[in-house]
């Protein structure tokens, strides 16, 4: 096979991303934008949705579909907790929804600053 480079086309790929980006970058958001990718996040997560059965708490449904289905399990923080990681990681504050409600209702009112 023959080398593609130097053919005088420019790279249709663009400039190499780093893949690795400081917490604190501010374009990356809050740091906790890293905590929903860790072991330790899944575990509680299953741990929360056990301790409420896969039932929605908010609506009562069986949470039994798979992403994107709207009756998929979401766990969410009742108190948002941006950036806080006491809020993030409390077993307290985190609830079994549906997916449906937590896009919808939860979003609604997190935007009319009501949680």
């Amino acid at each position: 096979m023959g080398k593609l480079a130097g053919r005088g086309m420019p790279s249709r790929l663009g400039k190499e991303r780093r893949r690795l980006v400081p917490s604190s970058d501010p374009e990356r958001g809050h740091r906790s934008t890293n905590w929903l990718n860790t072991a330790a996040w899944r575990r509680l997560r299953e741990k929360v949705l056990l301790r409420d059965g896969y039932i929605c708490q908010q609506t009562g449904v069986a949470l039994v579909g798979k992403h994107p289905a709207p009756n998929s399990p979401v766990v969410d923080h009742k108190i948002p907790h941006r950036g806080d990681a006491k809020l993030f990681w409390d077993e307290g504050n985190l609830q079994s929804v549906s997916k449906a409600w937590h896009d919808s209702e939860k979003q609604s009112r997190e935007k009319r600053g009501l949680v």
